[in-house]
């Protein structure tokens, strides 16, 4: 049995235009020094899935620059490895003229030469915008063991503490976890499970479904397929326990983040030993702290100066913190500089950010005041 992988890299880049303006969501920095693709990378090689595609869309020289030949990933290889599959105008019928995919059937109607070609027995599917560290050969072996059509990793949320944005899928489970429903609003109340839109599939039905949405024009996965096969055909989901959450707006992406925080969160996604979580290796200099540094309850990453006071923040690669400042429940990307007597609260600095000294900013946990890529303040 051989199982191959789909990336979708930019199917949810609308939800968060702040970071996405340069980048896809796939690269999107999270967590000190990793991107958002690293997490469903990761987690494919780890089940011994060598063989993956990632599609694209649009502004994806940052996720090329950071996957490479995807060596650190173990993906640089003469046969499967990872494949970058770009946008193909014309790979179905009835596209306009210069037409990119616009949902995740026609990204799928694009990719279709890898579909037809990688041979392997069964795929899995997966978003980059939800963060999990799972051990898929559970999934796929479950799957296989089920004689299921499709198997989607599911996640039992509360409504009050939901990690998932309100537009998800609820999903109605039945015996033995055979989704019996699927609607698109959230309970306000009580305990529901969402599709985290990680999925398995043999090859011979995902090709059956792209042909099938080219003839019949098709739009959407979850409605045009999933919600009217569900009495046809043995449909499962796969309940995931772990830390899962997904990105999906500014405000969302800024309070995962600060769960990194607490010591078992991070133990769910990285302690494990056998499921590591892989990204692009650089080679920088320790981070200097100076005497005047004061440092509590926060991420630092390589590279970083810090000669001023960081608590409760996460600070990525080559950050500098000037003297006398004061940075509190903060997002830095790499390469930010902040200047000396800076005050900042909730602030989101994309990369290569410079704050100026005296400075005073402050946004809210549930608005961070965000600071675009090379602005300076």
């Amino acid at each position: 049995m051989t199982v191959a992988g789909l990336i979708f890299s930019n199917i949810h880049d609308q939800s968060i235009p702040e970071m996405t303006r340069r980048r896809t969501m796939a690269s999107i920095p999270f967590g000190c020094r990793y991107r958002l693709i690293d997490f469903a990378l990761s987690n494919m090689v780890n089940s011994d899935i060598t063989n993956v595609g990632v599609i694209t869309h649009y502004n994806y020289q940052s996720l090329m620059d950071h996957i490479g030949t995807g060596k650190d990933w173990d993906l640089a290889r003469r046969s499967g490895g990872i494949k970058i599959l770009p946008p193909y105008v014309t790979a179905y019928e009835n596209s306009a003229a210069g037409k990119l995919y616009e949902n995740r059937l026609e990204a799928l109607m694009g990719s279709v030469n890898f579909i037809n070609r990688c041979g392997a027995d069964y795929i899995v599917l997966s978003d980059c915008d939800v963060i999990m560290n799972i051990d898929l050969s559970a999934v796929v072996e479950e799957h296989v063991r089920s004689g299921a059509y499709i198997t989607m990793v599911a996640k039992k949320v509360s409504a009050s503490k939901s990690l998932f944005d309100k537009s998800v899928d609820v999903l109605g489970l039945g015996e033995e976890n055979r989704i019996t429903e699927i609607t698109y609003s959230t309970p306000s109340r009580g305990s529901y499970y969402v599709n985290t839109n990680l999925m398995v599939i043999s090859r011979a039905d995902l090709q059956g479904i792209v042909a099938d949405s080219i003839s019949h024009g098709y739009k959407s996965f979850s409605r045009d397929i999933v919600a009217k096969q569900l009495k046809k055909k043995l449909i499962r989901a796969y309940c995931f326990d772990g830390f899962c959450a997904c990105i999906s707006s500014l405000e969302n992406y800024f309070s995962t983040s600060m769960m990194l925080l607490q010591d078992d969160v991070r133990r769910d996604l990285f302690s494990n030993p056998e499921r590591k979580i892989f990204t692009k290796i650089r080679n920088s200099a320790p981070t200097k702290y100076e005497n005047s540094a004061s440092v509590k309850n926060s991420m630092v990453a390589d590279g970083c100066t810090i000669e001023g006071t960081v608590e409760n923040s996460i600070i990525f690669r080559g950050v500098h913190v000037g003297k006398g400042t004061v940075v509190k429940n903060c997002i830095l990307l790499q390469d930010t500089y902040v200047g000396s007597n800076v005050m900042l609260n909730c602030v989101i600095a994309d990369k290569n950010v410079v704050i100026k000294d005296g400075r005073m900013l402050s946004g809210y946990d549930t608005m961070p005041f965000f600071i675009g890529k090379g602005v300076m303040v």
